[in-house]
């Protein structure tokens, strides 16, 4: 952070927004409430993956193959989850923090969300095909260290990679709040899946970084828990039970029609990265 931030301060005459003090502050205060966090959740997944793996007739074993393949199949639960994560409400309410800040640095990599939880039985397959439960949270912390390095906008095109990994320029959109940028490149280390299951999209404009509806806020707390609380006040004011559970499960920008509900709906900070806000 600190190099990045010494070639951001020289190169500041090409438009690169670098860091300021409050939102890195927030997102250094999100990694912390979040690393403790994982302190707790990380075992309770570990024995959750335990469970299943000793449930399970299948072994992967440990060798070279079984690593290729955790690889592999870990980058495509880490898809889904993310993918999942932003086209249900109640599972963005968690993701929404890691794009609430308007600045793209490496601190905004540590802006994680203090309700880890949404995502543990996104690689509970893993553990059923039978690799041991080590190797799924080595893999998995392999995937978010990698994914740290990506989020920069010091670093360019990356020539004929970009067509396998996901770069910075990649993961750029993903954080961009442009029309053509919603709900796009959900990659972990692999930009392949984007490709296969048409999510990808090129770089091809400035990105505007940050919620289409954005916080106003530096507040660690409400950066965090933000969403769930809107999800609540929408629900309470819903009348019908199908508004109350398209309110929490269907998109973030999803809205009631005239005649799912009479009540009015409350403001909301955000309303997602959906094409519908």
């Amino acid at each position: 952070m600190a190099v990045e931030l010494i070639y951001l301060v020289r190169h500041r005459e090409s438009g690169l927004l670098g860091y300021t003090v409050r939102d890195s502050a927030a997102s250094l205060s999100m990694g912390l409430g979040y690393s403790a966090i994982a302190l707790v959740w990380k075992g309770v997944a570990f024995a959750f993956y335990s469970v299943l793996y000793e449930l399970t007739p299948l072994r992967m074993g440990t060798g070279p193959v079984a690593w290729v393949a955790i690889f592999l199949a870990d980058d495509l639960c880490y898809y889904w989850f993310h993918r999942i994560h932003h086209e249900c409400r109640f599972f963005w309410a968690s993701h929404v923090v890691h794009h609430s800040s308007e600045r793209y640095n490496l601190s905004t990599a540590l802006r994680q969300t203090w309700t880890p939880m949404t995502g543990l039985l996104f690689w509970a397959p893993l553990a059923l095909l039978g690799f041991h439960p080590v190797m799924i949270v080595l893999q998995q912390a392999i995937s978010l260290l990698y994914q740290f390095w990506i989020h920069t906008e010091a670093i360019g095109r990356m020539g004929p990679l970009e067509w396998v990994l996901n770069t910075p320029s990649h993961h750029r959109v993903h954080h961009g709040s442009n029309a053509r940028y919603l709900d796009r490149n959900y990659a972990g280390i692999l930009i392949i899946w984007d490709r296969l299951f048409g999510t990808f999209q090129q770089e091809d404009e400035r990105p505007v970084y940050g919620l289409t509806h954005n916080l106003r806020t530096y507040n660690p707390v409400r950066i965090a828990f933000h969403e769930f609380a809107a999800i609540a006040r929408d629900v309470r004011r819903a009348s019908s039970w199908r508004t109350r559970l398209g309110h929490v499960f269907r998109g973030p920008g999803w809205t009631p029609s005239p005649e799912d509900t009479r009540a009015p709906l409350s403001p909301r900070a955000d309303c997602g990265p959906g094409p519908s806000c």
